[in-house]
């Protein structure tokens, strides 16, 4: 996961009706005492029942998987980011496991932007007073140098070349987050001859996104809060000095795509996780926990006919702006595109102290963007009628796009999927809800160094795997709601995407 989460929606218990739609079984749930049965009876028998495949699906298979990301990390600099070594050895594993399961394997390459920020970055208020240094983040690639100036604040939200009317050059631009990309922000202030852009939050929170690797300004571009943004923007006089040091090199990469032998292939049910990690870390919750989900689904679903075709999708560039599902979607024909009847995503399904959180695919929230494509409530459905059934409290997550199902919703496909947590605090409310630490980070590892092995919720990451298991197999049989879906061009049409951070260069699909 690459970036910021806005606020979570109101907790949504466990209600009468929903356990009308599970027609699930408890069989590996968190409360499952039941053994699961022998390894040679899951190598062999066909799990084209929920209870059959989630009594294969085990905590030990998914860990090992986990296992083996974590030694190739170990042995390739410490991480598994894209371009670097830990990864091709991380894609090599994967096609392994997919192969020796049976399905149609392929390395689809694609180029993108490394992006690397090298540290030692400054920002400073250098006027009025004495100098103060400032809270920030680096947006993702910004540009790197040194600048000192006087600071402008942008008319509007700077989305127009207007909102820039008069501006000094050599200002430093000071712009508030909202209507559009931070790279379409950046880039008016750069034409009105602003020297470094710093981009406030609107909400609470630390503001650390990206400005897409077509972002090409050698310029310095920070992030801040809402509260020190507002605080500055009436600052009578005010002068700020920004230092950035970063690297933008182009480099290749892959993603990783098995196809199902059997199944409609003029109906395609994808499943995807990211499987690529940041340089700092070996990413194993970020996103180990999703990939091992995804690979051990595969392998347990290896011997089922399913109705409709199945793709597991592991992504690369995720962490650099979700460019590998961004390129899968962009190469899409219009045919293809048509073909994909859902897209379901996990990303971060075991942090430590846990939250069970669905993409809130109807916006029953009210919060953030609006709700999904249309089918993007059928798929929250599913999930909250698997932990109803388990007697597992849950929360929407909003449909930011700032995960790998962003690309697909952008162009109208259905999505939905499961997330527990990143930097964000955990309120006293989640507490009670789940167990855990309130005041502490749902992932206090999230994009760091320990985001280990040791990193992770058990119990967790055991009850959302037998989930993606389930979702996979339901779908994979089961269309009902999907089949009479408009077709590319009435989906697109139909629905806005995020737009803070929508993929920079998707076409809609005619």
């Amino acid at each position: 996961m690459h970036s910021n989460r806005r606020p979570f929606g109101a907790w949504r218990a466990a209600t009468a009706a929903l356990a009308v739609l599970a027609t699930v079984t408890a069989c590996g749930g968190d409360d499952d005492v039941v053994p699961p049965p022998p390894a040679a009876t899951c190598a062999t028998q066909v799990n084209d029942t929920e209870e059959k495949l989630l009594a294969c699906v085990t905590l030990d298979g998914v860990r090992a998987h986990l296992t083996e990301l974590s030694r190739l990390a170990a042995a390739n600099g410490g991480n598994r980011a894209s371009g670097e070594p830990g990864y091709e050895a991380a894609v090599v594993y994967a096609e392994k496991v997919f192969g020796d399961a049976g399905y149609t394997v392929s390395r689809v390459p694609f180029d993108f932007v490394a992006y690397t920020d090298l540290g030692g970055s400054v920002l400073q208020q250098t006027a009025p007073g004495a100098v103060a240094d400032l809270p920030h983040a680096v947006m993702s690639y910004s540009g790197s140098g040194s600048v000192t100036g006087p600071v402008t604040v942008a008319a509007n939200l700077g989305c127009d070349a207007a909102d820039f009317a008069g501006f000094t050059a050599g200002h430093v631009a000071l712009v508030s987050r909202g209507e559009c990309t931070f790279e379409q922000k950046a880039n008016n202030a750069i034409a009105a001859g602003a020297s470094g852009v710093v981009i406030y939050n609107n909400a609470a929170g630390d503001l650390a996104g990206t400005l897409g690797d077509t972002f090409t300004a050698n310029v310095p571009v920070l992030g801040i809060t809402q509260a020190l943004g507002q605080q500055l923007a009436v600052t009578p006089g005010l002068a700020l000095a920004l230092t950035t040091s970063t690297t933008r090199v182009t480099n290749s990469t892959f993603n990783v795509l098995a196809e199902s032998k059997g199944g409609d292939p003029n109906h395609v049910v994808m499943v995807g996780a990211h499987l690529d990690s940041v340089h700092e870390g070996p990413g194993i919750n970020d996103n180990g926990t999703g990939t091992a989900a995804v690979l051990e689904t595969a392998v347990q679903m290896a011997r089922v006919t399913p109705k409709y075709r199945v793709r597991f999708a592991l992504w690369g560039g995720e962490e650099a702006g979700l460019l590998g599902s961004t390129d899968y979607v962009e190469r899409l024909s219009d045919a293809d595109g048509a073909k994909i009847a859902l897209y379901l995503n996990f990303d971060m399904i075991g942090s430590p102290n846990a939250g069970y959180f669905i993409y809130d695919g109807d916006d029953s929230d009210a919060e953030g963007e609006a709700a999904g494509p249309a089918g993007s409530d059928l798929i929250e459905k599913r999930f909250e009628a698997f932990y109803t059934a388990r007697n597992k409290a849950f929360q929407g997550t909003d449909f930011d796009g700032r995960s790998d199902y962003g690309p697909f919703i952008a162009v109208g496909i259905p999505a939905g999927g499961l997330f527990t947590g990143a930097e964000d605090l955990k309120t006293a409310e989640q507490a009670a809800l789940w167990g855990g630490t309130a005041g502490t980070a749902f992932d206090p590892c999230y994009h760091a160094a320990c985001d280990t092995l040791s990193n992770l919720d058990d119990a967790a990451l055991d009850l959302n795997s037998d989930a993606v298991a389930a979702a996979t197999l339901h779908f994979a049989n089961n269309l009902d709601g999907f089949l009479t879906t408009a077709g590319p061009t009435a989906r697109a049409q139909a629905y806005t995407p995020p737009k803070d951070m929508r993929p920079k260069h998707l076409p809609p699909l005619r």
